[in-house]
């Protein structure tokens, strides 16, 4: 065996955790394969005898690559509205993958994505790289150039944010359904004091770039602006599972065309997303169910 072929060997033993380390701080599988590529690429040009630890040195390249991502991203958001939304990971293709099947094993939730999606991207590595792969600060802190310290107080911060959202215990589908069966009950009947009552006050709507042209709005904020977004609309859209989670559909003639997906806290609305790409709509495990 050469050393490319040793090193490459070498690379594959990491490849599933680099994957779903790079998957949790995007949101996105090809985001995250091409973040998982790049630190191959940078492997393949670096002298690894030098390298004490493997792992950890290709921990700290696919974070970094996901950083700058993620910082490239907010810079597009603002230029391109719904420029990205989360990509979950689902069960409907790549069955007999097996680095697929561990990634979907330890997968988040679409709710606790778009959350995450919420956080300043500093937040969100300090985050995923603590609390979901157990990353001490002190290598956390390098990577955002923040000392530990600083590291420490931005996963707190997101933590706060996370904290109660859909995919936390204590919110079964039970209750998903009930809030978003009233919300689309209100919504069809132009009941704009019930929608009130069902969005949290800072409620934000975001949508995609492919539901905008549909009609839908993008980046409302606060209850009364969404609420009005809401009022007297989507007639069609139907109760569904999607992933595991009460949202909603709308798919004239049998076609998905947009999913309504809900971060559900405490019985409020805090964020509902508008997903009409294709190609996103393609991923999800869509369920309309009756009431």
């Amino acid at each position: 065996m050469n050393e490319h072929d040793w090193l490459a060997e070498r690379f594959e033993e990491h490849r599933t955790r680099l994957r779903a380390v790079a998957y949790r701080i995007l949101g996105s599988l090809s985001e995250a394969d091409d973040a998982v590529q790049e630190a191959w690429l940078r492997l393949s040009r670096s002298d690894s005898s030098v390298v004490e630890n493997l792992g950890g040195w290709l921990t700290t390249i696919v974070a970094r690559v996901c950083l700058n991502m993620l910082q490239s991203r907010e810079s597009r958001r603002e230029e391109l509205a719904g420029a990205h939304l989360p990509h979950p990971v689902t069960g409907r293709e790549e069955a007999t993958d097996p680095e697929h099947e561990a990634l979907l094993a330890d997968s988040v939730g679409l709710a606790l994505l778009v959350v995450l999606d919420t956080l300043a991207p500093a937040e969100r590595l300090a985050f995923v790289l603590h609390d979901m792969f157990g990353i001490p600060f002190d290598q956390i802190a390098p990577i955002i150039e923040r000392s530990p310290a600083a590291a420490r107080q931005l996963a707190s911060r997101a933590r706060r944010r996370i904290k109660g959202a859909a995919t936390a215990p204590g919110t079964d589908l039970s209750r998903q359904r009930e809030v978003v069966a009233a919300f689309l009950a209100a919504s069809r009947g132009g009941d704009f004091a019930a929608l009130l009552a069902l969005l949290d006050p800072d409620v934000v709507l975001r949508a995609d770039h492919a539901a905008v042209q549909l009609g839908a709005s993008n980046d409302v904020r606060g209850a009364a602006s969404v609420a009005n977004s809401f009022s007297g609309r989507y007639g069609g859209a139907q109760l569904t599972l999607i992933n595991g989670a009460a949202g909603a559909m709308w798919a004239p003639g049998g076609r998905p065309r947009v999913v309504f997906t809900f971060t559900i806290t405490h019985g409020k609305i805090t964020a509902i997303e508008l997903v009409g790409d294709p190609e996103r709509l393609r991923h999800l495990d869509l369920t309309i169910l009756t009431h």
